[in-house]
Parts: C-alpha cells; sequence; structure tokens
C-alpha cells in the first residue's frame, strides 16, 4: 500500500472511532431471543453447548435477573430452555387431517427454537453432559456455565434463580442445598434428588422454595417427603399438586411463563439475620456469612447462626470442629465495638474489623483460627474415591514388567472400559483421555487427577509416587483388588491394584454373576476412601476412610495385613 493511501486509511479509521466510539462500533452484538453459547470445560478440553434467552429490548447498561433451568433425564439443553418457558414439542401439523396427528419427537424439537414469550429476564440452560445428573462434572458445569454469563453479561447477583425438571428438579434440589447463597430462590419440578440431598433440606432456610408434582407421579411419595422438609425449615414454601398427571407436571408448572412471575417476588439477602447450614464436605463450607472451617468428611456438621441484636450472635453446632463468621458489610454488625458471641453455651467477647473464627480445642470452643496441615484433609484434599473422576481426569495402564502384547491389550482395554461413560446407559457425553505410563507429560500431573491401573511394579505412574502411597497390593496377589483415592500434588490419584472395582460377584455354581450392567464411573459412587476385597467388591477385606491426616485406620490396616498381600507405609 503507498504511503498516501496507508496515511489516508488511517485518518479515516481515527474519524471513524471518534465519531462512533470503539464499543458501539466495533464490540460483537448478541441477537435478542433464544441462541447456543458455549464455555470451555477444562474437565476434558471440550466446548460444553449452553442454551440462552436474551431479552427483547436488552439494555448493556442495567442488570439483568438470571433464572437457570436444569433440564431433566434424556433431555438436553435447547429442550430445557423451552421446558422453563412452558414450551413442550409440537402435537401436530395443520395440513395432517384429524385423527391422524403426530407429536414432534425430542429430536425434531431440538433442531429449532419456537418463539418464546418476551420477558425480562436473562434465562440458561445447561447441557449437564446428557443424562448425567448434577452432581461431579455436570455440577461443575453449571457453574461454569454461570461464570460464563457473568462474563459476557451484567447479572443482578442478588436475583439469580434456579429450577428444573426431574433429574433436574432433583439436580435444582442438590444445588441450592450445597451452596443456599447463590440463588435467590429454587422451583424444583418433579423432582428426583441424588442421595445425599435429605441431610441438607434445613439449609433452605433464607430460601423461597416452590415445589411442583402430580398426584399420579412414579415420585409422588419423594415429592411429599420433601413437602415434610421444606414446611418444616422454610418460611417461604409453595407446594402445587396437580391432581391426575403423572411425571409431566412441568407442562403446568411452566405454562405461560408462570415460574418467571413467582421469582419476581424474590431477591437474595447476602447477610440474613440467622445462617442454619449442614454439610458433610469440605466442597461445601460456607453459607452467606458462616464457614465451615474442619470438619470430617463424610460425618454431617451442623451450624446455626444468628444474630440476637446488633453484635450479639449465637452459635449452636454438632459434628463440627472449627468455623468462621465473615462479618464485614452485615447490617447489624458494627465494626468498631466488641461482639459478643455464645458458642454452645460457651460466651466469647471479641473485637474485630471483618471475620472472627473458632475452633475446637481438647473438646472446648477457643476463639482461635483454624489453620489445617500441609498433609491434612482440606478443601480439593477429601475425597472420597468418586471425587477422583468429578474433575479433570487420565486413566493410566502401565507397560512395566514385560508384558506380552496380548496383555498390554488386556490393559489397555481395562483402561478404556473404565473411561466409557456411557456403559449401557447411552448418551452421557463425558470424554476423559486413556493413556499409557509412558506418555504423559508434565501438564497432565499439573492439571489433571490420575486414573492408576496396575502396581508399582507394572505402572510407572504407581511406581513414581510409592514412597508417598499408603498402601500397596503385591504384585504376586491373585484374587484381590485394592482401590484408594490419595491427594498428590494438588490433584488426586485413584489407584486401582488386582481386580478391577468392577469385577462381577460369581454365583454358588461357580458361574459369573451378573455383568456390570452400568458404565464402570457410576460403581465409584458406592465406595469411600478406600476398600480391598477379595474376587468382587461383594466380599470385602476392608473398606472404609482416611483418617483427617490421610493415615488408615488401625483396625482396617491390621484387617488388610492380615491377607499377607498388603504393604503398608
Amino acid at each position: 500500500m503507498k504511503k498516501n493511501h496507508l496515511f489516508a486509511f488511517l485518518t479515516f479509521l481515527t474519524i471513524a472511532l471518534s465519531v462512533f466510539g470503539t464499543s458501539d462500533a466495533f464490540s460483537q452484538r448478541l441477537k435478542a431471543g433464544p441462541q447456543d453459547l458455549s464455555f470451555f470445560s477444562t474437565v476434558d478440553e471440550t466446548d460444553q453447548p449452553y442454551a440462552i434467552y436474551i431479552p427483547k429490548n436488552f439494555d448493556e447498561s442495567r442488570k439483568y435477573p438470571l433464572v437457570v433451568f436444569l433440564h431433566g433425564a434424556w433431555s438436553n439443553h435447547r429442550l430445557g430452555l423451552r421446558r422453563a418457558f412452558g414450551q413442550g414439542n409440537l402435537q401436530g401439523l395443520d395440513f395432517i387431517k384429524p385423527g391422524n396427528v403426530p407429536v414432534e419427537t425430542d429430536l425434531e424439537s431440538t433442531r429449532y427454537f419456537p418463539v418464546l414469550k418476551d420477558i425480562d429476564y436473562i434465562v440458561a440452560a445447561p447441557l449437564a453432559r446428557g443424562t448425567a445428573g448434577y452432581q461431579g462434572i455436570p455440577e461443575q458445569d453449571v457453574y461454569d456455565m454461570l461464570a460464563d454469563i457473568e462474563s459476557r453479561f451484567s447479572i443482578d447477583e442478588n436475583r439469580i434463580y434456579l429450577t428444573g425438571l426431574s433429574m433436574g428438579g432433583g439436580g435444582t434440589v442438590w444445588l441450592g442445598l450445597t451452596r443456599p447463597d447463590i440463588w435467590a430462590a429454587l422451583a424444583p419440578c418433579c423432582p428426583a434428588p441424588p442421595d445425599g440431598s435429605v441431610d441438607l433440606a434445613g439449609n433452605a432456610l433464607n430460601l423461597p422454595v416452590h415445589l411442583f408434582t402430580g398426584d399420579k407421579d412414579f415420585l409422588h411419595k419423594t415429592a411429599l417427603d420433601w413437602k415434610a422438609k421444606f414446611e418444616a425449615g422454610t418460611p417461604r414454601f409453595d407446594y402445587t399438586e396437580y391432581p391426575g398427571i403423572g411425571h409431566n407436571s412441568w407442562e403446568y408448572a411452566y405454562k405461560d411463563g408462570f415460574i418467571f412471575d413467582w421469582f419476581s417476588q424474590f431477591t437474595r439477602d447476602p447477610y440474613p439475620s440467622e445462617v442454619k447450614f449442614s454439610t458433610k464436605w469440605f466442597k461445601y463450607d460456607k453459607a452467606y456469612w458462616v464457614r465451615i472451617d474442619n470438619l470430617t468428611p463424610g460425618i454431617l456438621s451442623t451450624i446455626d447462626a444468628k444474630f440476637t441484636s446488633q453484635n450479639n450472635i449465637e452459635i449452636t453446632s454438632s459434628g463440627l470442629d472449627a468455623f468462621t463468621l465473615r462479618l464485614a458489610g452485615h447490617p447489624q454488625f458494627v465494626a468498631a465495638q466488641k461482639v459478643s458471641v455464645k458458642v454452645d453455651g460457651k460466651s466469647f467477647t471479641v473485637k474485630t474489623n471483618d471475620a472472627v473464627s473458632f475452633s475446637r480445642s481438647d473438646n472446648s470452643w477457643v476463639n482461635k483460627k483454624f489453620a489445617p496441615g500441609l498433609t491434612s484433609k482440606q478443601p480439593g484434599a477429601e475425597g472420597p474415591i468418586s471425587a477422583a473422576v468429578a474433575g479433570n481426569h487420565i486413566y493410566v495402564y502401565g507397560t512395566g514388567g514385560n508384558p506380552s502384547g496380548e496383555e498390554l491389550g488386556s490393559r489397555k482395554a481395562a483402561a478404556q472400559s473404565a473411561a466409557d461413560w456411557n456403559g449401557m446407559a447411552g448418551r452421557i457425553m463425558v470424554f476423559p483421555r486413556v493413556l499409557s505410563d509412558k506418555e504423559l507429560r508434565q501438564s497432565d500431573y499439573e492439571n489433571s487427577n490420575l486414573i492408576l491401573f496396575g502396581t508399582k511394579e507394572t505402572n510407572a505412574i504407581i511406581a513414581k509416587f510409592a514412597d508417598r502411597l499408603p498402601v500397596q497390593l503385591s504384585n504376586d496377589a491373585k484374587d484381590y483388588g485394592l482401590l484408594y483415592i490419595f491427594p498428590v500434588n494438588k490433584h488426586y490419584v485413584l489407584v486401582n491394584s488386582g481386580l478391577p472395582w468392577w469385577t462381577p460377584s460369581k454365583s454358588a455354581s461357580g458361574q459369573e454373576g451378573m455383568a456390570f450392567m452400568g458404565a464402570k464411573v457410576d460403581g465409584l459412587k458406592n465406595f469411600q476412601d478406600f476398600i480391598l476385597f477379595r474376587e468382587s467388591p461383594e466380599n470385602v477385606i476392608s473398606q472404609g476412610c482416611f483418617d483427617n491426616n490421610w493415615n488408615l485406620p488401625s483396625d482396617a490396616a491390621n484387617a488388610m495385613k492380615a491377607t499377607g498381600v498388603i504393604n503398608i507405609k
């Protein structure tokens, strides 16, 4: 380009920028209405889609309320978005004669978005990896989607709502109760809550809940049980039961955009006067202005913290070893004055501008902040076994011990079988890698949990960590299987030595029993931190949890040693 032409172009560009402004003239705009977006998942390095609705007259200068919708089993994000607006599948076509009206399939409905009601909300529906529930990887997807939306749009953090149907109704219960301070209100429809939800019902103290069900639903009894729990501990609880309706109550619950009108009543209070919070996991350690600092994973810890007046707080707890009250910003807290705190009947007077912490010492509470040890259980290093596959992970088979081609192929096939998240269940879209112990790179150690098959003699990665691992199976052990999780370098290793965890039991006649029907990864949910078995996991020699310093309990260690096939560090 000649100099005079280049000068003319730069002059034009400068004038254009000054007239139109960089943000208005050149920034990307998303269209209004329903559409697809995606976020990059670090779980398996894939782009994960979600469906989103943008209001017709979207205004970038204002904050918008957000409704997150969780779809049911055998559904997807695009169907989920239309369900939130009360839109079912097309029931027929005008040119089909009466009496021969087809129902549009989910596949046909997924191909397009219908015209949706004009509302003043942003609405989003994640994929949930197909039919994988809303714990573990799909659960993380919901929060990754939420972060992606907040990076693109101005969201009112006090008006984020959660709803869903069936599997998604169960996900609404689970996500709402494990992290109650994120949501302004919950609306589960015909829910199928996952195991572990029931103990957390009291966490909805500050969450308005609307539960929908049909009285002919096969999950009606489940809904009634949850109705009783929410009525006992949720000040604003609405319940709608549809007579004669089965598992399709969502068609009525979301009709005519009802859910948006119901949500519009509520705004989250980030500083409620009272907080009730129960948890069994470091992963879920806080609600509003209360944080649990130390507990025993797998054992229910409960705290009830409330302001009785300005700078006066009462605490009752159970199963809890340490906690922090984050008081800054609370309207009933005055920073320059003393705070009176009564913890399980013991009184303290403290002065703080921000937070106050308490720990148990010799079975008594002291005003001291808990500091976890380098090797103690803590967030990201608490187990159980299933935690190893709840994030980015790699299945690693060993090449050591001079295996034959057939043996090496068998090892690889076992790892590939474990990495198949579908099994016979269908369409679950999680895509972990399968590598040999020779193929791991430094970045894999830094970013991934490692699912390791073999022993230190057959798998070089197990050998690499052998001096840190607490227990090992002898390489010549027959008919035994050892499975355990352990934290290494801020990630987990899951070691499976000997028989795989999905080994089927044998009948009395000596024939193999029914083969494992689901995905192999599903079986991991049945275990705690470790299990040693003989012939199959139904024949347990020792199982349980490591203590809070990742040591084997003495009774478990003794049972393992008695077999003669276990070496304990």
